[in-house]
């Protein structure tokens, strides 16, 4: 049935053209033998053509736009006929009789546009005459084209400043009240069409399908009403006095009465566009006033948002325009108008209001970036509206990001906003994964900005906004969170907590026990995450605290000293073993008790290797993790300097023990002489135990033959002989540095015995080996080449 009606449309268009083209042709013949009686008769009825009332606007658009341009040419004709023989107001007579009134207004419009241009009689009259005459079309396609004609022809003839159709007579007045009567009437029109069928409609179709096409239809003529308020634009004397007392309130007075929301939207819009930002700001309390006025179904929110995002942009164009939006009082009126607009509908969605009060925000931070109170008021505002309603999804939590957003890129300071009292209530309507994007946002808005937030109370309310990144939420779908992301936000968290500093260390320290309250509600997929960030702040308050004067009063209970510290770190550590993650705590509980050597603090030392011991002995089960775990602990404790001879034997004995019941032979053989360092530290007078590390390396060897025997039990060869070499290298390490318990028939042994099993028939090959033993070698024969004591200690080496 649609189809049909599309066919049949096409059917008409064409027979209408058809029409068009025989007529302007005999018209044309007419011109051109100067018959102006036939030339009309043939125009008037190729203009009859647009009395079709088959068409759509779109396809009667098409049949206008070829009879307009047949038009132009009657015109040029007419403008030459004048200047001859034929008298204009004889012509404007003429064309009065033609039989139909659709051609004989096209034609009166037509001739009435040459009638201005000769200046025979005041253009205020004729322009008069002719809005008058066009009335007598009220079949709204047809007298919205007509009248679109006239506006065409007759908008570089209006009596403007500076026109040439200016004069005693005619004046700017003149032009503005034909353009609204003009716009009045289309409008008028334009209304009117919502009551009658579509084009192409069939009953079939229902009421909500004809519907539909109707505002389709409407929508496609919408512009031929609005340019005349483009062309009232236009006009040079509208003043702003004239503007405020005649062209907004007749406009206004329009719009408001003729109660349909697609004109009354539309039309609301056009004026905001068209007319310049400094009326609007003048006569903002008129505009305004109307908003409650229109229709509850008219999407106010977009209007007033495109008048708020145009005075923005206004303010920003220039400061010396800021005074005036002081002097009007812009923001109050703003604001009492969005309120009454709220308030007058009721049933408007929290998307609107949130929206409205978006765009008031953008404009407030624009024109008044001082008042911190303003902002303050539209989020208070904006909590009011929201309340009640539960949790945000959608569209509306996307508009209330927008909005807390605002503050953070228009000051760079998240210290802003933590002034804002309601701005963690408008965060708290937010639903969880919104809630994690606006806490990101804060987050990277105080990286972007290097931020420095300097006291424990804004480090607090900070983390109560962005809680959604460091605790666990009600409805927290961490199980089903891509991990990547999830790695990502709480790496942002990591930054965000090693940025957090303080000159003075006792406000230092209440910022890391604020830290420490918020971030130990995070659960155990967070801490991992959270803690060592805090922990490595932590260390360097130690650090700072400890280079600071000794002498320094600790009679304080709350003074910020190691110790006070130290113990709040064992205790933030013990929960993450908890949680668990043993490698990550033992790694730093070693780091903790390397701050303490540091502080010369041994007990606290002792402790935090006491804590690292048990972590390795009762949640370390992993053969790899063992490895790495102990590594850490040797590397650790050799670096020590504060423990007595008493504790460190006792953790170098401990070390040792766990380095003989790894796992593989190669690990404990690694382990072993790794340990044979904790019995000789360079640069400590007194740790230079020779035989105890000659003990170590003995210890290495016996476990690197017994792996060599495995090795021929179970594959049938002696295995890779790499271990032998790795300890020749320690052998050759400590003999440099002294150790008199090396010696040079202890070494030849080692190198005979790496020669003989790499020569060995049951050797496997290993050119890795085979690569170290020969830069092993070369190192000795540089050493024998340097000369002096050196050259003298290696010589006796046979190579």
């Amino acid at each position: 049935m649609i189809s049909d009606g599309i066919e049949d449309e096409e059917k008409w268009l064409t027979a209408g053209i058809a029409g068009l083209q025989q007529n302007a042709f005999y018209m044309h013949r007419a011109l051109d033998s100067n018959n102006i009686k036939d030339a009309l008769k043939y125009s008037a009825q190729m203009l009859s053509e647009l009395r079709t009332s088959r068409l759509s606007p779109h396809k009667y658009y098409e049949l206008y736009m070829r009879a307009f341009d047949e038009l132009r040419k009657l015109e040029i004709f007419f403008k030459e006929e004048s200047r001859r023989s034929c008298s204009i107001i004889e012509l404007y007579e003429l064309v009065q009789h033609a039989g139909n009134i659709l051609p004989r207004l096209y034609l009166l419009c037509t001739v009435g546009s040459v009638y201005i241009k000769s200046k025979e009689a005041p253009a205020k009259d004729i322009l008069k005459d002719l809005v008058e005459m066009c009335r007598g079309i009220q079949h709204p396609l047809r007298g919205l084209f007509l009248r679109s004609y006239l506006s065409q022809v007759s908008r570089d003839k209006l009596p403007d400043i500076g026109s040439e159709y200016e004069g005693d007579e005619n004046t700017v007045m003149d032009a503005v009240e034909f353009v609204l009567q003009n716009f009045t009437e289309m409008n008028k029109l334009w209304v009117r069409m919502q009551h009658q069928h579509a084009i192409g409609y069939s009953g079939l179709q229902g009421p909500a399908r004809e519907k539909e096409k109707r505002e389709k239809e409407r929508n496609e003529l919408r512009d031929l009403v609005g340019k005349n308020l483009h062309v009232l634009s236009q006009i040079e004397g509208i003043d702003l006095e004239l503007y405020k007392d005649i062209v907004l309130p007749r406009i206004l007075e329009q719009v408001v009465n003729c109660k349909d929301d697609l004109a009354q939207y539309y039309l609301m819009d056009c004026l905001i566009q068209v007319f310049p930002d400094e009326y609007h700001l003048q006569t903002l309390e008129t505009l305004l006033g109307a908003c409650p006025q229109l229709q509850p179904s008219v999407d106010i929110k977009t209007v007033l948002s495109g008048l708020m995002e145009r005075l923005s942009n206004y303010a920003a164009s220039s400061v010396e325009v800021l005074p005036e939006f002081v002097q009007v009082e812009a923001f109050a009126k703003l604001n009492n108008a969005i309120g009454q607009v709220i308030e007058a509908q009721p049933d408007m969605p929290v998307f609107g209001a949130v929206t409205l009060y978006s765009s008031l925000l953008t404009f407030t931070l624009h024109v008044h970036p001082d008042r911190l109170d303003y902002v303050d008021q539209i989020l208070g505002a904006c909590v009011n509206k929201i309340s009640g309603k539960g949790k945000l999804e959608g569209k509306t939590t996307k508009q209330i990001v927008a909005l807390l957003s605002a503050p953070l890129e228009k000051y760079s300071d998240i210290d802003i906003a933590l002034k804002l009292s309601n701005y963690p209530l408008v965060m708290e309507y937010l639903d969880d994964s919104t809630n994690k994007v606006m806490s990101n946002v804060i987050i990277q808005s105080i990286m972007k900005n290097k931020t420095h937030i300097s006291t424990a109370d804004k480090v607090g309310a900070l983390f109560e906004l962005i809680k959604g990144l460091i605790k666990d939420l009600d409805s927290d779908g961490n199980d089903e969170m891509d991990e990547d992301d999830f790695k990502e936000e709480q790496n942002f968290v990591a930054r965000l907590i090693q940025m957090l500093y303080n000159n003075d260390p006792e406000e230092m320290l209440k910022i890391i026990c604020t830290v420490k309250k918020h971030i130990m509600t995070g659960g155990p997929k967070r801490l991992p995450f959270t803690i060592p960030p805090l922990i490595y702040n932590a260390l360097k308050l130690v650090r700072r605290v400890q280079s600071q004067d000794e002498n320094a009063s600790e009679e304080a209970t709350t003074s910020a000293t190691p110790k006070k510290i130290f113990q709040i770190l064992n205790q933030t550590i013990e929960v993450l073993s908890t949680v668990p993650v043993p490698d990550l705590a033992l790694r730093l509980y070693l780091e903790c008790a390397e701050a303490a050597n540091d502080c010369d603090l041994e007990p606290v030392a002792y402790e935090f290797f006491t804590q690292a011991y048990i972590l390795y002995e009762e949640e370390i089960s992993d053969s790899k993790a063992q490895v790495t775990a102990l590594y850490l602990i040797i590397g650790t404790l050799q670096r020590m300097h504060t423990f007595g001879v008493e504790n460190r034997d006792t953790l170098t004995h401990k070390a040792t023990g766990y380095s003989a019941k790894l796992l593989k032979k190669p690990d404990q053989c690694r382990a072993v002489y790794a340990c044979s360092h904790l019995f000789w530290v360079e640069d400590q007078d007194g740790i230079k135990d020779g035989e105890r590390v000659l003990l170590c390396l003995k210890r290495a060897l016996r476990i690197a033959n017994a792996a060599q025997q495995m090795a021929n039990v179970t594959k049938g060869s002696s295995g890779s002989v790499i271990l032998f070499i790795e300890i020749l290298n320690k052998y050759l390490y400590f003999f440099e540095k002294g150790n008199t318990q090396i010696t040079v028939a202890s070494i030849q042994g080692l190198i005979e015995l790496v020669t003989t099993e790499m020569q060995s028939d049951t050797a496997t090959s290993d050119p890795a080996a085979d690569a170290f033993f020969s830069s092993t070698m070369r190192y000795i024969q540089s050493q024998k080449a340097k000369g002096g004591a050196t050259a003298e200690k290696f010589e006796p080496i046979k190579v």
